[in-house]
């Protein structure tokens, strides 16, 4: 089944109570939450407060997603927040501290999830698939949305996702960045499940329209 989850990146923040819940209401099936803390990428976004306030006003699935500096210092303090899924990224921390934030997670009763950079090989999630519940690939460089997607990023997609099938099959493969209409058959195709959407969704006026949208594209094949 092909997840849609709008990122708030994209979303009116003087009105974000109101915007999940239209995202809600259009059939949307995650929230995306992206955290930014202007170290780990040039950019400074929200953080546990604004989880902590969306938790009280919607009881979607919140996929949070921490583009943070050595993120096991807060992993726990966003699981209390009300983060269904908190997923940090592999590039930000020891391995050490990778493991232990993945236990802090699962021990909060969350789900887990670790994402990768464009630069980053999907083999450096090898030592942690079977332990996650999704593994996030990223189609543009993290820190700002709005960018194109890269199309260079599919042959990762489609590897991971044999690496996913051996090791974990329950693991989802979720993409983040660029994602519209035109994109999303070609990231399903490579085994993506979980697309996340920010302009593509909040930037247009029927957000109902736009997840559809996505959706019927995602049942397309490709033709190549």
């Amino acid at each position: 089944m092909i997840k849609i989850a709008p990122s708030i990146l994209s979303a009116d923040f003087g009105r974000l109570a109101a915007e999940v819940g239209e995202a809600k209401a259009a059939g949307a099936d995650y929230i995306h939450v992206d955290v930014m803390d202007g170290l780990f990428v040039p950019n400074i976004s929200i953080g546990i407060p604004v989880v902590k306030s969306l938790r009280g006003e919607t009881d979607m699935f919140l996929d949070v997603h921490l583009m943070i500096d050595r993120p096991h210092r807060y992993v726990g303090a966003f699981c209390d927040a009300g983060a269904d899924l908190v997923c940090f990224h592999a590039e930000a921390d020891e391995p050490q501290d990778i493991l232990a934030a993945i236990d802090e997670i699962k021990g909060r009763g969350k789900k887990c999830a670790l994402a990768i950079k464009p630069k980053t090989p999907a083999t450096v999630l090898l030592p942690y698939i079977a332990q996650l519940d999704m593994a996030l690939v990223m189609t543009v460089e993290p820190g700002f949305g709005g960018q194109s997607f890269m199309a260079g990023q599919l042959p990762k997609i489609r590897g991971l996702r044999a690496l996913v099938e051996q090791m974990n099959p329950a693991c989802e493969i979720e993409v983040d960045g660029g994602i519209d209409p035109s994109m999303a058959p070609l990231v399903v195709d490579a085994g993506a499940n979980v697309l996340v959407a920010g302009s593509a969704v909040f930037g247009k006026a029927d957000r109902a329209a736009a997840v559809e949208a996505l959706r019927m594209a995602a049942a397309v094949k490709p033709d190549f």
